[in-house]
């Protein structure tokens, strides 16, 4: 029988990797300009983590984490997301004791057990940053400006930023008190929703059942019940955004899916991707460090789907051109030049060209047809005579002109013609400028 890979998982095959490579090289490039650095935690951490991080009537510890026993019988869990880890680290190996604020980035594998769809698996790649030491407005608008220029970056267009406060556990009580007392009536709401409204009655306001959405559309904002203090905040961060250049829309509705945000909650979206809009969303959360047995910290930060970036990426046309070709192919003509070749290809590949050494002595034919199928810009020929003479064959591909060079120059050859190429192609692009 064969064997497929799970419901929900995917191969990310040759061809794709050159896109993800593409994508992960950038997003570290922008990060580095940013100033965070690089954490990476375990796949799966204790359950409990997530059950106090993310907040136990959200759906991911609800219906979507993969939980199982270890041997030992400890409850573990796959990692759903990634800021609960990351700050678990933070708490861990006591990062706060540097002082100061704390800059760190993320990228990796996360699983839920939810219904695959467009740009959403059950094994999926996120990436996202995290800030922690200073409860600044301005942290909030570097973290949104962060993720803005990464996707400008990437050449991204049709982006909208969704910007909102919840509040502090102090002015969002009375908002919750309300909420409840609106909706309590309201036997309509579905399932889950019934359920929030005794726990977390704003995780309504985030309900994509289009009845749910309907019988809450008359709710009052919270931010019509922030306190002075998260009032000034949220202002302030508009402010900042004001100030960077940044376009934003003020959403009252959004709420985000974790119970760990406090203040600024924001996504940014994605016009041309239909329901499933958002590229990336995070928030502040002041507490979390402090509920997974830290000090308290304050903290915001993004997370971001890679395989939803991907999608968008491909549907605005930004991998055209993508290619795995080598530089330099080589066709041997002779079996007893085969060892001579493979340590020639070695050479040009040290000396810091993409070669593909010739591996079975086939034909001249049937060499330069496989070299036509990789798209080779070279083809480097060993045949017996050349070889004796200290030469080999040089092929460009593009138009089949043909050189014989000495074997010791042929990679500063190479190299030329390539620079020729390139420098070539740049003057075209400007007499079109």
């Amino acid at each position: 029988m064969k064997i497929s890979a799970p419901r929900g998982t995917f191969d990310i095959l040759p061809e794709e990797a050159l896109r993800w490579r593409w994508l992960e090289a950038a997003i570290r490039r922008v990060f580095d300009y940013y100033g965070y650095q690089e954490i990476r935690t375990p796949v799966f951490e204790h359950t409990e983590l997530f059950q106090r991080g993310i907040g136990e009537t959200t759906d991911i510890v609800e219906k979507e984490m993969y939980t199982f026993n270890d041997k030992g019988g400890r409850s573990l869990t796959l990692r759903p997301e990634g800021t609960a880890p990351v700050v678990r680290s933070y708490v861990e190996h006591k990062l706060y004791s540097k002082g100061g604020i704390t800059k760190l980035f993320y990228m990796g594998p996360m699983f839920r057990q939810e219904r695959p769809q467009a740009g959403r698996f059950r094994q999926f790649h996120q990436f996202g940053v995290e800030l922690l030491g200073t409860e600044s407005p301005l942290t909030d608008a570097e973290v949104i400006t962060v993720a803005v220029e990464l996707y400008k970056e990437l050449g991204l267009t049709d982006l909208e930023v969704l910007v909102n406060s919840i509040g502090c556990p102090a002015c969002r009580k009375k908002y919750q008190e309300d909420l409840f007392s609106r909706l309590s009536s309201l036997q309509e709401l579905c399932e889950s929703c019934l359920r929030r409204l005794e726990k977390n009655p704003m995780r309504i306001l985030d309900c994509k059942n289009p009845r749910c959405r309907e019988l809450t559309k008359d709710v009052p904002a919270v931010t019509d019940y922030l306190c002075p203090a998260c009032r000034d905040h949220l202002e302030k961060t508009l402010s900042f955004l004001d100030k960077a250049g940044i376009d934003y829309r003020l959403e009252p509705r959004l709420v985000r899916g974790f119970d760990y945000y406090t203040r600024t909650v924001f996504e940014v979206i994605n016009a041309g991707l239909g329901a499933q809009n958002a590229v990336c969303g995070g928030g502040r959360y002041d507490h979390l460090v402090e509920e997974i047995g830290g000090p308290p910290m304050p903290g915001v930060g993004f997370a971001s789907g890679m395989e939803r970036l991907i999608l968008t990426l491909e549907q605005q046309g930004k991998f055209a051109g993508f290619s795995s070709a080598p530089q330099v192919a080589f066709a041997v003509l002779d079996e007893t030049l085969a060892a001579d070749g493979f340590a020639l290809a070695t050479r040009l590949r040290r000396e810091g060209l993409t070669v593909e050494a010739c591996l079975e002595v086939k034909s001249l034919k049937a060499q330069m047809r496989a070299a036509g199928k990789l798209q080779a810009k070279f083809v480097v020929i060993l045949g017996e005579d050349e070889w004796k003479d200290g030469q080999v064959s040089v092929r460009r591909m593009a138009d089949g002109e043909q050189w014989r060079v000495d074997r010791e120059e042929v990679c500063r050859f190479i190299k030329d013609l390539l620079d020729r190429d390139s420098s070539g192609r740049e003057q075209e692009r400007g007499s079109f400028s």
